[in-house]
């Protein structure tokens, strides 16, 4: 059942679970992008095709807020959006280990390694900029046997821009590997693996979304709660 946080005649933002692709892959899953074309299909009992623009996207491991336009006019508004950092996208993260700053900016230039698929620093890579705050902290050892192991922070999160695998890959380069982010764990911390959600996610979330409907310029401003199983991490 697709959870709709907001819907107007050209726009419509729904949750996305962890797990599911944005949109069709070669897995054969379904994807989110099919979920609300069923979804508005069936509420509108529309005949044939239904229209649906993917104006961006969360990696699969990754839940949180998505936007889609219902319409060509929104597409190609909301898009125009995007393409201006006009949009302001709020994340939530739980990584191993703690920032020495309780605010602060990482920057570094990414690129994506086409056979691995995955971010790396690269000297000719893109700026990429990302902003946190530490929420909360959580001093407990991440594991018992681990001498000196650290324990886990809540993070707060807005990126400039959108690259790919921006926060999972700047995070792991600065020594915060997300909780569950087995592809992101750098090298020599390979017992931290066995760290991982129950669903096989990552604690990455995309928590807020703000921007201006596609007609009549009202700004919207959507957020939603972390999710629940990270408690066991932080109390």
């Amino acid at each position: 059942m697709v959870k709709v946080l907001y819907e107007d005649n050209h726009l419509i933002a729904v949750i996305k679970p962890a797990g599911i692709p944005s949109q069709p892959d070669k897995s054969g899953h379904i994807s989110m992008l099919e979920e609300v074309k069923k979804y508005l299909k069936e509420k509108y009992k529309k005949p044939g095709n239904v229209f649906v623009g993917l104006l961006h996207r969360l990696d699969r491991p990754v839940s949180g807020i998505m936007l889609f336009a219902k319409t060509s006019k929104g597409a190609a508004r909301l898009s125009e959006q995007f393409r201006n950092n006009e949009i302001q996208k709020t994340y939530h993260a739980l990584i191993i280990g703690r920032p020495t700053k309780d605010k602060g900016v990482l920057v570094n230039y990414l690129g994506k390694d086409q056979k691995l698929k995955k971010a790396k620093e690269y000297a000719d890579g893109k700026e990429s900029i990302l902003h946190y705050e530490v929420l909360q902290s959580d001093g407990r050892p991440v594991l018992s046997e681990v001498e000196g192991a650290e324990g886990y922070s809540l993070l707060k999160i807005r990126i400039e821009g959108g690259k790919f695998h921006q926060i999972r890959a700047q995070l792991s380069l600065a020594g915060f590997p997300i909780v569950g982010d087995i592809k992101y764990l750098p090298a020599g911390r390979q017992v931290e693996a066995r760290q991982t959600l129950l669903d096989g996610s990552i604690a990455l979330c995309a928590t807020g979304l703000s921007f201006t409907t596609a007609i009549g310029d009202k700004k919207v401003n959507l957020s939603i709660d972390i999710p629940k199983d990270w408690g066991k991490y932080i109390k």
